[in-house]
């Protein structure tokens, strides 16, 4: 990494997390500077240590593990022990920072709710994640992504209109959820910078997705009918023809918001000249199939050639090999390395830029207790913190 000055340097993050959305939002502190700590249990760690995707793993940990807690601590507590649930406590005082993604009512089980921990430390931002929120009959269901893309309708915004509900084919309320609480301890931040004054931090996953989806919610809203899939080469259920994902002669292509008339010109398609632009959603289906049937003549490169030389917006899709060699990925430097004991693993850095720096941390997930004895040491001799506070 270059030689900048994160704007998080000197903050200290407890992490009471586990799997994705919680590690996310920790990881994202971390790349920005801050000193995150993992409270694990000493013999379990955080249950994301086993959770394995295509069964990968590097040494005893999995692979997602590794990548989501890179550049943190550990420090592992029996938070059942009296004791050590002490030194915890005495870790909390000297925080900035507090985040768990537990089910709601764990924290107060074990005595680390907000209204305790908030007389340990009356600056502390404690920020928490949860499915489906503290209160209402699912606040006990596990707030896995999958579940929650399905309860809350996202699941129908993807596939053709035929097709059964097609959820995406990533984690995205984890991620989108891990994001918006990292928004949430930065304002936090900054108003504690003028006031000094603590928060309680909260979202869900629940929250996270509904939000999301704004564009579907507020048409579902405004007109009381669930928005319709398109038949043919859906890709959002609200917009119009031509928007949609293509097949041509050998691949795929996305075409996005234009009109049909410069599709129809750009594209040598003269049976759109017989549409009008009013037509292009309520004859959407129609106007799709003949485009369908069009573009599946010729290869992608000739049409991306005349779309783009008519200014109009349209890229081939591509798979991961495909992106990886293109000039267009390569220029964003999006890749780092970290070195684990045995393995190099290739995963994605920040994207986020500071005074025109890329930031990198490559710095590996940390073994189980890790750092145990060193944060034990700063605890005792009271220099767990060596950077001025926000």
């Amino acid at each position: 990494m270059t030689d900048i000055v994160l704007p998080l340097k000197g903050l200290v993050v407890l992490e009471f997390c586990q799997y994705l959305s919680g590690p996310s939002a920790g990881l994202r502190l971390a790349d920005l500077g801050a000193r995150v700590i993992k409270i694990e249990h000493p013999e379990k760690g955080e249950a994301g240590r086993k959770l394995s995707i295509k069964n990968l793993w590097v040494g005893s940990d999995s692979l997602l593990f590794h990548t989501i807690n890179r550049n943190k601590e550990s420090f592992t507590a029996d938070l059942k022990d009296a004791e050590e649930l002490q030194t915890v406590k005495q870790l909390i005082a000297k925080a900035d920072v507090l985040i768990h993604n537990f089910r709601p009512g764990v924290m107060e089980k074990i005595g680390l709710d907000y209204s305790t921990v908030k007389q340990i430390n009356p600056s502390l931002i404690y920020a928490e994640i949860s499915g489906y929120g503290k209160a209402g009959a699912w606040q006990g269901k596990p707030g896995q992504d999958l579940l929650l893309q399905s309860i809350t309708g996202l699941a129908y915004a993807s596939g053709d209109q035929g097709d059964a509900p097609v959820p995406c084919g990533v984690s995205i309320g984890d991620n989108l959820c891990g994001a918006q609480l990292v928004q949430g301890i930065l304002a936090a931040l900054i108003r504690r910078q003028k006031t000094g004054q603590g928060a309680l931090v909260e979202t869900s996953l629940m929250e996270s997705l509904l939000d999301f989806q704004f564009e579907l919610l507020t048409t579902y809203f405004a007109s009381g009918q669930q928005p319709v899939r398109s038949k043919i080469s859906n890709a959002n259920p609200l917009l119009s023809a031509p928007y949609g994902v293509y097949a041509t002669q050998d691949g795929y292509l996305a075409i996005a918001m234009m009109s049909l008339a410069q599709l129809a010109t750009a594209i040598d398609c003269h049976i759109l000249h017989s549409y009008s632009q009013s037509d292009a959603f309520a004859k959407r289906d129609e106007i799709k199939e003949l485009i369908a049937q069009h573009v599946a003549g010729n290869r992608s490169s000739y049409w991306l050639e005349k779309l783009h030389a008519a200014g109009l917006w349209s890229m081939e899709i591509m798979d991961w090999q495909q992106l990886s060699t293109h000039e267009g990925y390569l220029c964003l430097e999006m890749e780092q390395t970290i070195n684990v004991p045995g393995a190099d693993i290739t995963t994605t850095r920040c994207p986020i830029k500071i005074d025109g720096s890329r930031i990198y941390s490559g710095t590996p997930a940390p073994l189980l207790g890790e750092h145990n004895q060193k944060i034990q040491e700063e605890i005792l001799s009271e220099h767990l913190f060596t950077q001025p506070k926000l």
